[in-house]
């Protein structure tokens, strides 16, 4: 219901929203003291898309090589990805040669990276976006390449003289539960020892819930984003999936979450094969909400404009990027519609309210304003923008109002809540 009237703000209410600004500023556990990812890290990494491809002579076009990452490092430069804060090109598993080097030192596959590392860095820098890459903290990578395991240091150190700017840290063939977690701190603290800024993201979490529940406020000292739950795959059951278990573990792990440290639910896959538009905006929407890494995985050679305007929407991307650093939750589902809300700075939030439901057509859903942003949000009124699926002014709203949408099947509808 659009009001045509303004109500003045009394004091006690005023006094309200500042109590609330102050809680949600509060900063959560002590976050790895890098400097480093103050706000969700953005980039692209390859391996949903291209997985473990290493056949360069039936494949060029698409096997895991230095021609590859120099196409997208061209595309992120000149496609307006960099503009709009997609950053890291970040190298997955695969990139490695089946052997150390005489001095022990990692190695990249000679044909398809025959410059080696060093100079597929310098060439991404010079784009001015930065090299992400990928090491595992056991004996051997998930793709059975070496592993880092007694090898921190020296690893570490290869990194920082390649001019790395982000280790993604696996968690396969590691022999137990004391080396996973020892491993991933010495890996942390080798990276610092370098003097090279470095973004850690791990999968320590990842790899210790079949044993134990991870120490979140542990973790969140040594890495800048860690991983939870399984890899995503370009389907509508994966990115449900991961929606359903962050939700049912939301109490555990969204207060940890903040400016240096981040809940990392994997990769982007819009601009694939298997989700519909509506799918797009909900995964687009939900790592938004959750304040999730954006790292891209597809080929940008071969993207739509619709999936790229998505992927590049700045009034989204902002709120994925607030620096208030608050982590959304599910505030409630009910007859198969969630509503998410996230806290933003300036007082504002993000509500996104997802259709579950895959039989029929759109659904109407009408919510209470005052439920909304711990009953805060619209004192005594706000300004609501829908920004997806597209972006449209609302209008203004009262505290007392209701607030009714439609939501497609399997879609989502993110909107904007200002304070006045």
């Amino acid at each position: 219901m659009k009001l045509e009237g303004r109500v003045r703000l009394p004091g006690f209410l005023l006094a309200l929203r500042f109590l609330a600004l102050v809680l949600w500023s509060f900063p959560g556990a002590r976050a790895l003291d890098n400097g480093l990812a103050m706000t969700p890290t953005m980039g692209w990494l390859h391996w949903e898309r291209f997985m473990c491809n290493v056949d360069c002579q039936e494949e060029p076009d698409s096997c895991i090589s230095e021609k590859l990452f120099m196409q997208m490092a061209e595309l992120m430069e000149s496609d307006g990805w960099k503009d709009v804060g997609y950053e890291y090109l970040c190298i997955d598993d695969c990139w490695m040669a089946p052997k150390r080097d005489s001095e022990g030192r990692l190695q990249a596959d000679p044909k398809r990276f025959p410059r080696g590392i060093r100079r597929l860095a310098d060439y991404v820098h010079s784009k001015g976006l930065k090299l992400g890459i990928y090491a595992d903290v056991g004996n051997k990578t998930c793709a059975g390449f070496p592993g880092s395991f007694g090898h921190y240091d020296i690893d570490a150190k290869t990194f920082a003289d390649w001019g790395v700017d982000l280790l993604k840290f696996d968690g396969c063939y590691c022999d137990s539960v004391e080396h996973l977690e020892k491993g991933y701190k010495r890996m942390s603290l080798a990276l610092n020892r370098t003097g090279r800024s470095i973004v850690y993201s791990c999968e320590w979490p990842l790899y210790m819930w079949p044993f134990r529940k991870p120490n979140y406020t542990e973790i969140r000292q040594y890495c800048n984003h860690w991983r939870n739950f399984e890899d995503v795959y370009d389907s509508w059951q994966s990115v449900k999936s991961i929606l359903a278990w962050t939700s049912s573990n939301q109490k555990r792990i969204v207060d940890v979450a903040g400016p240096g440290g981040w809940n990392d639910p994997d990769m982007l896959v819009i601009g694939n094969f298997g989700l519909s538009w509506d799918q797009q905006v909900t995964q687009m929407a939900l790592w938004a909400i959750m304040a999730a890494p954006l790292l891209m995985s597809n080929d940008l050679r071969h993207i739509s404009p619709q999936a790229k305007a998505l992927l590049q929407d700045k009034d989204v991307i902002a709120i994925n990027q607030d620096p208030l650093g608050k982590q959304g939750y599910r505030l409630r589902k009910e007859d198969n519609i969630e509503v998410w809300e996230r806290p933003l700075s300036d007082l504002a939030w993000a509500v996104a309210m997802v259709n579950l439901q895959e039989m029929g057509g759109p659904r109407f859903h009408t919510i209470s304003i005052a439920s909304l942003g711990q009953g805060l949000a619209c004192i005594p009124d706000c300004m609501i923008t829908q920004l997806l699926p597209e972006k449209r002014k609302l209008g203004f709203y009262q505290w007392t109002s209701d607030l009714k949408t439609k939501i497609n099947p399997t879609g989502t509808v993110l909107l904007r809540l200002a304070a006045t």
